[in-house]
């Protein structure tokens, strides 16, 4: 009886909550006001609710959550049905593109078929009649077919009061850039990497045989041609070596478009070339299927029309047709096809960089995929697909962004316009130091003149320039960005970020020992194929000495880095640096420093792909480590590589003579650190079958024993190991097998002291590998009484050459806590004699054992 009635109760429940509610216009106004505020009111809200809109008194509590449900589930099908329909959009307008590609592939191959016939018949005819010298150059001729593309016509001087001759060039440039864009005037290849799809950058190619370099590239955009067409036409916004623009004049044409005279002037990317410059008319115009097109030629003799401004540090460089297509979408977005095609005039550069300017893989990465990345940025923050933290607006991001870039870019040119003069050199020419005092015509947008002191200073950029062998761009800057305290120095970024304050430091010089820092990374926004980061690095200042406690501190750098994916093939990896105040204002002061490295050669298929970070890995022994490549696979990746560094710094000017000889030497000092990271990474010392090991009896880990082994001799008159192993690798072997922990960290004045090689044991005691031990912190695993017990021994060490450390407690990696009965530190140093230099810290951990 009871369970019948229960029954009865739950279906009258169920009768109740499903019974059908008509609601008036008025009531579903009501509730959707609600809903826009609180799309899921609590009990309270609804009660509420009811008792504030007497409209809704009819109607049940339950009801109207049953309301506020149904108005969840129908606004999520609303936006799934959106998002399908965009992606089905975008599906049809890629299927498309590819059609018509392989429509230009086809009529390609035809193109190439009938070349082939037509080679083998001219070389037919020449075997038959080998003695007629007519047969012989025709074959040449013919052979140079393909060499010849797109020859430029020679046109009588046209007046450049006149738009009639102007637009003639204009209709030529449309009409060429079209054949580039759609048709097969050029022999495109497709770059490897770029794979087309809804999500994907889009269909990229290079050309091949053909005058100059070129780039080509087509995809798919949610914006609209004409918006497209604005974000295009402001280079400088997306194109980083584009140091202005100015156009000179502006002609409508009778069909409704436009001819403008363009003066262009672009950043060198190196301090070893001249910098490029561009005269050129650029033609805007409507097709028939109301597509727009921007083509864009440079004027020179040979194409008619008027000449363009002299110049004096540039190199004037020729833009053949090149431009964009810009064709609208059914249901809304674009398809655009880009080209650029420019002969930079690669004769007028040192031999050694011509790759650089020979090569279609590196303008399609700086231009063409560029362009279409920065309006695919654009139109995923417009759409509201990308959010950014911090309160920052997109725009502001990429700003500064653009700011890192310009101001480093300005200091590598150091242009005599912008107020750079050079200064003497102290006889080696390695560093060259410009200054610029000059802040009326320096201090632009990324410059503030609150950097210069109002009684009298300017900026200084100390830079250089090196050739690297087999070191993959990407990887160096990869390093340099995670390894800041393997080549920066604390005192020097203390030195740099004084530039924001009121009372200056004073210029730091050389110490014996000092205080290191450790970075910690804080992402601040990335672009949508995170090809480029922008951060703030907070350096975090330690103390190992009582009077380093009060110069200590936190300092902030804005960061960019680009370029670290090994897998761009052309790219150019770049970390530019500035330092920043705690405020972060978006109008904030920068200087920027950094390093740029580009590579001059293609990058070839092979092992390389899995690199390890780490320097100690260099320093790799034990059973299993021999190399198993031959020598002829030791150069099978051969990439070379022009890295450019540069500092800046504000000086006064009574102390600019002692901030040049700072910045020269701290330059030639990161130079160093740069080729030490790039000798211990370089793919000479990977193995091709089992990815990073290295030599047992590599010179790096004998000659680090033998140090090991004679400064403890040196500084404690005892020794490390037994008498009777004189030899190298019987050194190695056994400290290798000691049963204490013997590592080695880091030691320099400005660096965190982080660990760079430990015997197996030691490895043992940390829980970690050789791959992984510089990622260690010395100061992480000490505990507190062990680092204040390191800190008042630290000085000790330094003038007497060891110290004892007493029995503590210390920490794996993993977090176990392990015993020791003392810990032996030493100064290890590079030779026996007076001027010997000190390599790193030597700690042995006599009878670990974990607690």
């Amino acid at each position: 009886m009871a369970l019948s009635m229960h029954k009865e109760s739950l279906n009258n429940k169920q009768m109740d909550s499903s019974k059908y509610v008509r609601y008036t216009p008025e009531q579903v106004e009501a509730l959707e006001r609600v809903y826009n505020e609180c799309p899921k009111p609590s009990s309270l809200r609804r009660q509420q609710l009811i008792r504030e809109c007497p409209i809704l008194s009819n109607i049940e509590p339950k009801q109207i959550k049953v309301w506020f449900q149904n108005r969840r589930c129908r606004e999520k099908q609303r936006k799934e049905a959106s998002r399908l329909q965009t992606v089905n959009r975008k599906l049809t307008a890629m299927n498309k593109l590819l059609m018509e590609e392989n429509d230009r592939l086809q009529k390609q191959v035809s193109h190439l078929v009938y070349e082939n016939g037509y080679m083998k018949q001219q070389l037919q005819t020449a075997s038959v009649t080998t003695t007629d010298n007519n047969s012989c150059e025709s074959v040449v001729v013919s052979g140079q077919h393909q060499q010849q593309q797109n020859p430029t016509p020679r046109h009588p001087q046209r007046d450049a009061n006149n738009p009639a001759g102007l637009l003639t060039i204009a209709e030529e440039t449309l009409a060429e850039f079209l054949s580039k864009a759609t048709g097969i005037a050029v022999d495109w290849v497709q770059m490897i990497g770029m794979k087309p799809g809804p999500d994907s950058i889009g269909i990229v190619a290079v050309s091949r045989n053909c005058s100059g370099v070129a780039a080509r590239a087509c995809g798919l955009v949610s914006l609209e041609p004409t918006k497209v067409a604005e974000i295009l036409k402001d280079r400088p916004s997306w194109y980083r070596d584009c140091r202005c623009i100015d156009v000179l004049s502006i002609i409508p044409t009778a069909n409704g478009g436009t001819i403008e005279l363009i003066y262009m002037q672009t950043y060198a990317p190196t301090t070893l070339a001249a910098a490029r410059d561009f005269w050129t008319l650029r033609y805007t115009t409507s097709l028939e299927d109301g597509s727009l097109v921007i083509c864009e030629r440079s004027l020179t003799s040979s194409t008619g029309g008027p000449t363009g401004p002299p110049t004096t540090s540039f190199v004037r460089a020729e833009m053949l047709p090149s431009g964009f297509l810009i064709r609208p979408c059914d249901g809304g977005g674009s398809i655009i096809h880009i080209v650029d095609h420019v002969d930079l005039d690669v004769w007028s550069v040192p031999e050694v960089l011509r790759p650089l300017y020979e090569s279609s893989k590196i303008l399609a990465q700086k231009m063409t995929i560029a362009a279409l990345r920065h309006i695919r940025q654009i139109a995923q923050e417009t759409n509201g697909e990308i959010q950014y933290g911090g309160g920052r607006q997109p725009a502001v991001l990429r700003t500064f962004s653009q700011r890192l870039c310009r101001g480093f870019n300005d200091a590598v040119n150091g242009f005599v316009d912008d107020g750079w003069s050079l200064m003497g050199s102290d006889g080696v020419e390695d560093v060259t130091i410009m200054i610029n005092s000059s802040p009326g015509k320096f201090f632009g947008s990324q410059y503030n003149t609150s950097m210069v002191p109002s009684f009298g200073g300017g900026v200084l950029c100390a830079k250089a320039s090196m050739l690297l062998q087999s070191v993959p761009p990407a990887l160096l800057v990869r390093f340099l960005r995670e390894h800041r305290s393997e080549w920066a120095d604390y005192g020097i970024d203390t030195y740099s970020a004084s530039c924001l304050k009121p009372n200056p430091y004073t210029v730091p010089c050389a110490r014996p020992s000092g205080f290191p820092s450790s970075q910690v990374i804080l992402p601040l926004a990335h672009t949508v194929e995170h090809e480029e980061f922008l951060e703030v690095v907070r350096l975090e200042g330690q103390a190992f000495t009582p009077e380093d406690v009060a110069l200590a501190r936190d300092m902030y750098l804005l960061q960019l880095c680009s370029g670290i994916d090994e897998n761009e093939v052309g790219a150019c990896a770049q970390l530019v640096f500035a330092p920043i105040d705690e405020s972060f204002a978006d109008n904030a002061p920068l200087l920027p420093s950094g390093f740029r490295v580009i590579p001059l050669d293609s990058k070839p298929d092979g092992p390389g792909a899995a690199r390890t970070l780490d320097l100690a890995s260099t320093l790799e022994v034990g059973p299993g480590s021999n190399r198993s490549t031959g020598d002829g696979e030791t150069n099978s990746y051969n990439l070379r590589s022009v890295l450019t560094i540069a500092f800046q710094f504000t000086f006064e000017n009574h102390l600019r003579d002692d901030v040049a000889s700072m910045a020269r030497q701290y330059v030639r000092s990161v130079v160093g650190s740069v080729q030490r990271v790039a000798m211990a990474i370089a793919p000479s010392r990977i193995s091709s079958g089992l990815g990073p090991k290295s030599l047992p009896g590599s010179p790096e880990a004998l000659t680090l024993v033998c140090w090991i082994c004679r400064s403890y001799r040196i500084h404690t008159g005892g020794e490390l190991l037994r008498a009777d192993s004189q030899s190298g690798d019987a050194l190695l072997k056994q400290l290798w097998n000691h049963s204490d922990a013997i590592m080695c960290c880091s030691l320099k004045t400005n660096a965190s002291p982080v660990f760079t090689f430990a015997n197996q044991a030691g490895l043992d005691m940390l829980e970690t590998t050789l791959v992984a031990l510089q990622d260690i912190m010395l100061d992480k695993i000490l505990d507190e009484a062990g680092r204040k017990s390191l800190c008042s021994e630290f000085s000790k060490i330094m003038q007497q050459g060891f110290a004892h450390l007493p029995a503590g407690i210390c920490v794996s990696s993993m977090g176990r806590p392990v015993s020791y009965e003392q810990v032996i530190v030493w100064k290890v140093v590079d030779d026996d004699n007076d001027d010997a230099a000190n390599h790193c810290l030597a700690l042995m951990f006599v009878n670990w054992s974990f607690v």
